[in-house]
């Protein structure tokens, strides 16, 4: 049966809303959860002492826990808490920049590869096999050909490394030094007044026609739709795949969740919709198309 994750929280919650956040998912039918701030080193409303407690309570709960670690390191402070969370050994982490992996590797810390890190080839996960990756993430702009490909080569080679598939949320596209919703308000990023906290699911970018592209979030830059896969669940069991990532929402993650856990164990049709929040849905990359192409 096919895994639930629950990535990292991408978004800039209060810290009251994300300690409810993970009350709340201590229950759901999540198998992993991801735990860290990957966006903004100013995103400071939890220090890692508390990412700690969290990850201590949802493992007590069942759950594995892996620890994320910053997408783009920008500083010495940022380098300076990547160490720490390398330097603890009761957490895998997820390793979304090469300065984690190059740290992971010297203490010899198994580790996951997020979607952020570019993997596109056998050869790379080769590499990485060998300084203590566990299992990688496909990229979110690959698709169902190139997983199969790596998926059959990697067993060719006698490679045990899971792999997970990005299903659900909005996809995370790009990450900048500059504050996309600093520069919205015409403010500084270093006096950003930490505007990100309006927005708990990012800040909408619509083009002339109306069309939702993107969603600002700091220094990143997610799509506007929302990337589905549920209908996917029995392909990707088919094919190999070992985890599907459902990215947290502010509203609705629960039924998400519900829905998810549903159709991988055969309660409901994988066919039945979900619908949460306004959003436009996509699949395109999934089929080798534009990324926010929604095929039916």
């Amino acid at each position: 049966m096919l895994k639930l994750s629950l990535g990292p929280v991408l978004w800039f919650w209060s810290r009251q809303t994300v300690l409810d956040f993970y009350a709340n998912a201590a229950d759901w039918p999540v198998d992993t959860v991801y735990l860290g701030e990957t966006v903004c080193a100013r995103r400071r409303e939890l220090k890692l002492a508390d990412w700690l407690e969290i990850a201590g309570v949802l493992k007590d709960a069942g759950k594995q826990v892996v620890l994320s670690t910053q997408t783009l390191i920008e500083s010495e402070a940022d380098l300076r808490l990547l160490r720490r969370i390398c330097s603890q050994q009761d957490y895998l982490i997820e390793a979304n920049d090469q300065s984690a992996l190059q740290l992971a590797s010297t203490n010899s810390l198994p580790f996951v590869t997020g979607p952020g890190l570019n993997i596109y080839n056998v050869a790379t996960l080769k590499v990485l096999a060998k300084l203590g990756l566990k299992g990688w993430s496909l990229p979110v702009e690959l698709g169902r050909e190139t997983l199969i490909e790596m998926i059959a080569e990697l067993k060719a080679e006698g490679l045990d490394l899971p792999a997970e598939v990005f299903a659900w949320g909005f996809l995370p596209l790009a990450w900048s030094s500059r504050c996309f919703t600093a520069r919205h308000y015409n403010l500084p990023k270093d006096n950003c007044e930490f505007r990100c906290l309006q927005h708990p699911d990012g800040l909408e970018l619509r083009s002339r026609e109306a069309q939702e592209l993107f969603r600002l979030n700091g220094t990143s830059t997610l799509s506007g739709a929302r990337y589905d896969l549920l209908r996917e669940l029995p392909d990707m069991l088919a094919m190999g795949v070992d985890t599907v990532r459902l990215s947290p929402e502010h509203q609705g993650m629960a039924e998400v969740v519900q829905r998810f856990d549903q159709v991988r164990r055969g309660e409901i049709p994988y066919s039945d919709p979900l619908t949460v929040r306004e959003a436009p849905p996509c699949n395109g990359y999934w089929y080798g198309q534009p990324g926010m192409d929604q095929r039916a």
